[in-house]
């Protein structure tokens, strides 16, 4: 991708928008800033990046493979943010969007829409996204996925 180029995630050129949160330059001020830069990630297939800024707790559940097969298997047409909520509570954030793209595999180019709410968490000041798809066996007085040192029910439970 050229520097020049407009940032999938439609906030101006990727060389100011999202590389340097791809390079781990810059962190994630915001968790809308995070969640686009992450949709970018998948336009871009940033794995590794999509990855690193799931919740701590989650990333050793996720599934590499998949999420490059979704993420190469799609053209990623334009993100639309509808709404974000900064301050769920001390440490969360919610985002909701829809991310329009075409299946690759698709004979007929549909557009397809993916609809979504998703939940953030602030630890150690950094941004990670809570993965409500991921089957993990946490039980309510465990230590939170996140890492916050607090029990599950008392910090992400109510968000995943």
């Amino acid at each position: 991708m050229s520097l020049l180029q407009d940032c999938p995630c439609g906030q101006g050129q990727y060389a100011n928008c999202c590389q340097p949160l791809h390079l781990r330059l810059k962190i994630a001020n915001t968790a809308e800033q995070l969640m686009r830069s992450r949709y970018s990630a998948f336009a871009l297939q940033q794995i590794d990046y999509i990855l690193q800024t799931t919740a701590l707790g989650q990333q050793t559940a996720l599934d590499r493979d998949a999420i490059a097969d979704w993420s190469q298997s799609n053209d990623w047409l334009k993100l639309e943010v509808i709404q974000h909520q900064p301050k769920v509570d001390k440490t969360h954030a919610l985002v909701e969007f829809k991310a329009h793209y075409c299946d690759k595999n698709q004979d007929e180019k549909q557009q397809h829409i993916h609809h979504e709410i998703s939940h953030f968490v602030l630890h150690q000041q950094q941004w990670y996204f809570l993965d409500p798809t991921l089957d993990m066996q946490v039980t309510m007085k465990q230590s939170c996925i996140c890492g916050s040192g607090k029990k599950f029910k008392q910090c992400c439970a109510q968000f995943i």
